[in-house]
């Protein structure tokens, strides 16, 4: 047994009393004279043992009562599946378990002796939170949804963690103050909800002790190892960054509880297709079982010819459930032989393929017979998939790092910052001409300012969608009137059938554009239109030249129409590859003002990141009024950039719309060039900050509106400083007596994002100058729509 926790904001009566009540009340209405006799029969039992109605505050004192309270629950615990429901009454968030189910009794007797029954990842205070909310939720009548998954992770008798998930019934509670709770207002409740971690603020309100929780709950465990196992292998394969030891111990302790096998090994061995060879991987704590202790060797020899035609050809499993047999029936080949070297007695061989690339093959062994088969191989077909991504991942990354190592340490630095690199690496050639060891260091610079705008094209998603609703629909008409054209020389059902199909999925794109509506179509034309097709080709002249004109529009690789799409992609492609030219001529000016070190990328649109700071720049001292400057330039050459967007579109083959954001962040910060990514990034926790920014702020809301604050025609700036906006307002004004900027300037508050507070922003219209040989004809958006268009 088990003491209740003190510091929880409940006083726990463990009680039977609402059990009682049910019987009651079920006694009224029940008509059945045996179960009549039944419930009264568990009644008149239980008014021997009032303690289980009154409640019982020492858990101690329950284990007096186990066999009453065994009877009392026969309805809830039926015997006939004690055997098969994992189940038991219990306290919540207490660990306390009692009434357990035999199948709960047995894997709780596997366990070591030293075992204690905990909930996986929960601690104290997330307890005291999620209780206090049970109060604002059953006594109050709130609707807040704390719930979140709750698991044990229990050791079976293999020494093999289980994990199994907690699903509770709480029909048997009732939650009521004591003298000492504090009543609880909807102010209470806002306060509480906007500081979830404040735990101080929670026991304020809700003082331990001060609330009595009477009755149990019924919890129910499943057995979801398998579920739990495989996601845990997702997130290691495509997220967790560890050492390779660390990587792939974990990696076969997941497969060890997927496959229940204590002491299963895994192995991988690379396929090199340019030389049809097997390959250890690159990691030196990576074992290769169909290798041993060779580094290389030759696919048909390495296998025998029913493992390389599964493999090779058929790219499915090849398992070997007794290698012994194995190596009598394949006369002890070099795989029998090499398995037999890893003490291997059964085996999986599985091969790991990307896009039909066959990229490797994993290895699954055990040491004894039959433990691993062909039956158990389907517990793969989940995972290979995450495996072979993980493994072409990793694939790409080596190849990064051999190309890397043949150009030079470093590349594309920018010449603001090239000394730095200069001298870091002279300093990599001394280090490594005198020992032959050297590593070249990551550079910093502090106390930096960053300067970050983009322009982007405006619904870029529902333009594309547009685009490919348009193709589709295209596609279908075409094909609808070649089918009609069949029909009317030979009136066959198919066709009819097939009309109907393509009239649906018209009907179906022309309401609105999903995710699947794409692969749909393909798979109709893939499986119904193409073989038509096919055929409407051998019949007339007049068909067969209707399916030719058909088939000369469709994109060869994809085998769809691709002119809207292309219209679009050409239209993006031509303004970022105008737009990065003309802000790569303008930062040649920039330079000029202080050195700093610039680049920009390419999306829907062209984003840039400036930093200008002392450290970057050799022998030169700063003053922060070329960091006004280089603002200004920034807010000028975003207004320009604005105008060659607009002139561009009277030679793109679509019309799209711009929107330029700019981020005023006035602290400085230090920024690292990070030599694995060949790439400058904020660093630290704290400088983070602005990056989160940076990917959320063109995504936010007006304060108190669904108004993002990107808009066409216009210009925001984004600040959280009062000197920031006096400082950009100057700007604007004299912006404005250039022609710039127009008059409707707004100040605005912006609603919080995750991890972004207290963001405000000027935004302002841009004024475009139509022709160039009038520059000092200046018009606005609305007015610059009507000469496009």
């Amino acid at each position: 047994m088990k003491e209740q926790k003190q510091n929880l904001p409940f006083e726990i009566q463990i009680s039977f009393h609402k059990v009682v009540e049910q019987y009651k009340k079920q006694l009224k209405c029940e008509e059945n004279e045996i179960s009549r006799n039944y419930i009264k029969n568990i009644l008149e039992h239980v008014e021997a043992f009032p303690a289980l109605i009154e409640g019982i505050k020492d858990f101690e004192e329950l284990k007096n009562y186990k066999e009453a309270v065994r009877v009392l629950l026969d309805d809830l615990f039926p015997n006939v599946l004690t055997n098969n429901e994992i189940k038991a009454a219990s306290i919540p968030f207490q660990n306390f378990l009692f009434n357990r189910s035999k199948r709960l009794k047995k894997i709780m007797e596997a366990t070591p002796d030293d075992f204690e029954l905990e909930i996986r990842n929960l601690d104290n205070k997330t307890v005291y939170v999620q209780e206090c909310i049970n109060i604002l939720n059953d006594y109050y009548g709130y609707k807040i949804d704390y719930s979140r998954p709750l698991y044990f992770d229990i050791p079976d008798e293999q020494g093999i963690t289980r994990r199994y998930r907690i699903a509770l019934n709480g029909d048997f509670i009732d939650i009521y103050p004591k003298e000492n709770a504090k009543k609880i207002t909807d102010d209470d409740v806002d306060e509480l909800l906007q500081n979830v971690e404040d735990i101080d603020l929670w026991r304020k309100k809700f003082p331990p002790n001060s609330w009595v929780f009477k009755g149990f709950t019924i919890v129910n465990l499943t057995d979801v190892t398998m579920d739990d196992a495989i996601s845990e292998l997702k997130t290691a394969l495509l997220f967790e960054k560890s050492s390779e030891k660390d990587e792939l111990q974990k990696l076969e302790e997941i497969f060890r509880s997927i496959y229940k096998i204590p002491d299963l090994r895994v192995g991988f061995t690379i396929y090199n297709p340019q030389d049809e060879m097997f390959e250890k991987m690159e990691y030196k704590e990576a074992n290769s079982y169909i290798l041993n202790d060779e580094l290389v060797s030759e696919c048909r020899k390495g296998v025998c010819e029913e493992g390389f035609n599964n493999i090779f050809k058929n790219h499915s499993f090849f398992s070997i459930a007794n290698v012994d047999e194995y190596a009598k029936k394949t006369e002890n080949n070099i795989l029998s032989r090499r398995l037999k070297e890893g003490d291997v007695k059964s085996c999986i061989l599985a091969p790991v393929v990307k896009n039909n690339r066959l990229l490797g093959i994993l290895e699954l062994v055990a040491k004894k017979k039959n433990q691993l088969n062909s039956i158990n191989t389907i517990k793969l077909d989940e995972i290979l998939p995450y495996i072979a991504t993980a493994v072409d991942r990793n694939r790409s990354d080596f190849e990064n790092r051999v190309k890397a190592v043949i150009q030079s340490e470093c590349t594309s630095i920018h010449p603001s910052v090239l000394w730095v690199f200069e001298k870091e690496a002279k300093k990599y050639i001394r280090d490594y001409d005198d020992d032959g060891l050297a590593s070249f260091k990551d550079i910093v610079f502090k106390d930096i300012y960053p300067l970050y705008g983009q322009i982007d094209v405006v619904a870029s998603s529902d333009a594309r969608n547009d685009a490919i609703q348009k193709d589709l629909l295209h596609q279908l008409k075409i094909i609808q009137s070649i089918i009609d054209k069949a029909y009317n020389i030979e009136e066959l059902p198919i066709y009819e059938q097939v009309k109907f199909r393509i009239s649906d999925f018209m009907e179906e794109l022309e309401s609105s554009l999903n995710a699947s509506s794409e692969q749909k179509v393909f798979n109709l034309l893939q499986k119904e239109v193409n073989p038509i097709m096919s055929h409407l080709s051998k019949q007339s002249s007049e068909l067969k030249k209707a399916v030719e004109e058909y088939q000369n529009q469709l994109n060869p690789e994809t085998g769809i129409i691709y002119n809207d799409r292309k219209k679009y992609d050409e239209t993006v492609q031509q303004i970022n590859r105008t737009m990065s030219r003309f802000l790569d001529r303008k930062q040649i000016a920039a330079q000029k003002i202080y050195p700093h070190y610039f680049e920009r990328y390419k999306t829907d649109g062209v984003d840039h990141n400036i930093y200008i700071g002392a450290s970057m720049v050799k022998d030169r001292p700063f003053n922060k009024v070329y960091l006004y400057n280089l603002r200004l330039w920034q807010l000028s050459t975003m207004c320009e950039m604005e105008n060659r967007f607009y002139q561009l579109q009277q030679t793109t083959p679509i019309k799209l719309d711009a929107a330029s954001l700019i981020l005023v962040y006035s602290s400085t910060m230090s920024i690292r060039y990070r030599m694995d990514e060949k790439k400058f990034d904020v660093d630290g926790t704290y400088n983070a900050r602005y990056e989160i920014i940076k990917k959320r702020i063109d995504k936010s809301f007006i304060k108190g509106t669904e108004e993002r604050i990107t808009q066409k025609g216009k210009i925001a700036i984004v600040y959280s400083q009062r000197g920031d906006e006096k400082e950009y307002l100057r700007y604007i004004k004299y912006l404005q007596t250039k022609n710039y900027l127009g008059e409707n300037l707004e100040l605005l508050e912006l609603e919080d994002v995750q991890g972004v507070v207290g963001l405000k922003a000027i935004r302002i219209n841009v004024l475009y100058t139509p022709d160039n040989n009038e520059p000092d004809r200046t018009i606005t958006y609305e007015n610059l729509m009507e000469e496009l268009h």
